[in-house]
């Protein structure tokens, strides 16, 4: 495997150059995405289904739509349009970054960098970052706490090599519904290995890090350790970014109206393992295609495998026909009687008109279409769609932006017999959050009235099926399907019923550029026969939060 991967790196004898991404955040690429809306049309520069985006991507859509004079017309555009250039200035060579007082005379000479080194042959941008947090949990007697500190790096060697790098250390007292599914699950959500803090608290460690360089001028590649994201809604039922970072060796082949993202990730298949011995691995190979159909429409279609070395099938050998990324890979898996993973769906977005955009995903992970017609819920018929519209600048006002979306996923998808074929990783799921067999609406608001002030409402309903002691409801994507409770019958959240339903409502005041107050206010009732799920949540929050998107547990 690492012959591969040194192979594939040695083809950079021809690179040009690159750029490196924008760290996903929620909020940050909202933002670039509502100017896609705004403007009716789709992006050909960013193709927003496949995240993260390359910073001088981002650069070059932002100035093709301030070149029109009509996306970027309120204050608060006005501000958000230098934000990103001041964020990626390497690549627009924006004066407005300028400080006129840097600290000592060295520091933040660019609003955005603490430091920095802007050569011809060499670039490098260097950030602390900063998460300090306490909030009251109305089930905790202490206060809920998060302290990060860390650094990120990122930079450019002959404007041919890339690199980015975060690392921080973190402790947490977190809400009591967070921790108690650290209890259940042995997991930090989110996160990878972590140790307890104070007896009550988590403590654990972040990196992420990658090299990229460019192919040719329509190739990039990226190895390194990180998330992705795929689809243009708040949940992804193909690819989220819930789920640690993880290795990753990614090629884009961005040319005409089509974009081709080929991927592959290595995972870890459990957590915990007794014995202090390596984590269990696994792997996945995913590929994703779509096409911008004339000026609104996007169609993207994917699909990808979750294989281990370990499996009785493979004899414990990689199967390297799953580096080939541009074949069918059902066709492998059956050619080669294998019992691995193969999940394949597609998604869509319609820029319908200006400012309304809709978007959808669908996801089959195995099904009949005959017993899909019988209608008799057959367990296998396995599969996730989602459906969302976003509607910006809502009623005329400005910088007023309302998104619906409804996510809905069979009892069993994304599950298989073992834990080297679930689609997850380190104990958590790849795509939404609570897995499967469930049906949820989300509903959100984001309203900038000034350009420092942003105020977002979160609402989340979900219905979810749970299991009891020694059930297997189709939920707990860990847990192998062939201990399934029935063949037919099979309905979306059977088992016992978990009612949930969350109000998230946060106010950000940016005091200089990326160093933002947050307070927030969250509500959230829980309803089931099942006592560890039987409780509501009230929590108040207040947060400094510096390079660094906000903390959030929305599951």
């Amino acid at each position: 495997m690492r012959l591969v991967f040194l192979v594939l790196l040695i083809v950079n004898t021809i690179a040009n150059a690159q750029s490196t991404n924008a760290p996903l955040n929620s909020d940050y690429y909202y933002g670039l995405d509502r100017y896609e809306i705004k403007s009716g049309k789709i992006s050909p520069q960013l193709f927003t289904t496949v995240k993260p985006y390359k910073r001088d991507a981002i650069v070059r859509y932002i100035d093709t739509l301030k070149a029109s004079g009509e996306i970027f017309t309120s204050s608060s555009d006005q501000f958000n349009l230098e934000f990103f250039r001041n964020d990626s200035w390497e690549w627009s060579r924006t004066e407005s970054n300028t400080s006129k007082k840097p600290i000592l005379k060295q520091l933040y000479k660019k609003k955005s960098d603490l430091t920095y080194v802007d050569i011809p042959e060499f670039d490098i941008h260097v950030n602390p970052v900063l998460y300090l947090g306490a909030g009251k949990d109305n089930n905790r007697d202490e206060l809920i706490t998060i302290n990060t500190r860390g650094v990120e790096i990122r930079g450019m060697v002959d404007r041919k090599i890339g690199f980015y790098t975060y690392v921080g250390e973190n402790q947490a007292i977190l809400p009591q519904y967070v921790a108690d599914e650290v209890t259940r699950n042995r997991v930090v959500p989110h996160e990878g290995f972590w140790k307890t803090f104070k007896d009550t608290g988590v403590d654990f460690f972040e990196a992420r890090a990658y090299i990229d360089f460019n192919v040719s001028k329509h190739i990039y590649m990226q190895f390194g350790n990180d998330r992705t994201f795929i689809g243009n809604g708040y949940r992804s039922l193909i690819f989220s970014d819930y789920s640690p970072p993880n290795l990753f060796l990614r090629t884009n082949v961005k040319v005409w109206k089509i974009n081709y993202l080929f991927q592959l990730n290595r995972m870890a298949a459990n957590a915990r393992t007794p014995g202090n011995k390596r984590y269990p691995e696994k792997f996945i190979a995913f590929h994703h295609a779509s096409l911008n159909i004339g000026k609104k429409l996007n169609v993207g279609l994917f699909e990808s495998v979750v294989f281990s070395p370990k499996d009785s099938v493979n004899n414990n050998t990689f199967d390297f026909s799953y580096l080939n990324p541009v074949i069918f890979y059902r066709a492998i898996e059956q050619q080669f009687g294998s019992s691995d993973n193969a999940i394949l769906g597609a998604d869509i977005k319609w820029n319908a008109f200006k400012k309304v955009s809709f978007y959808g995903q669908l996801v089959l992970d195995e099904f009949l279409l005959e017993e899909i017609m019988a209608g008799n819920g057959w367990w296998a018929n396995k599969y996730a769609i989602q459906g969302g519209v976003k509607y910006i600048d809502a009623f005329g006002v400005s910088n007023l932006d309302i998104q619906a979306e409804i996510n809905r996923v069979r009892p069993y998808t994304y599950s298989h017999y073992s834990q080297y074929g679930s689609y997850s990783n380190y104990r958590q799921a790849l795509a939404h959050p609570l897995g499967a067999n469930f049906n949820e609406v989300v509903g959100i608001i984001r309203y900038q009235p000034l350009p420092r002030i942003n105020f977002t409402l979160k609402a989340f309903y979900a219905k979810i099926g749970r299991d009891n002691t020694d059930e297997n409801w189709g939920g707990n994507i860990l847990l192998g399907y062939q201990l399934r409770e029935r063949e037919y019958g099979n309905v979306v959240g059977q088992g016992i019923s978990n009612t949930i339903a969350t109000v998230d409502f946060n106010a950000s005041y940016m005091l200089k550029h990326n160093l933002f107050i947050d307070a927030r206010q969250i509500v959230r009732q829980s309803t089931s026969e099942l006592a560890t799920y039987n409780y509501n949540t009230t929590l108040t929050s207040l947060a400094l939060r510096w390079n660094i998107p906000q903390r959030s547990y929305d599951f």
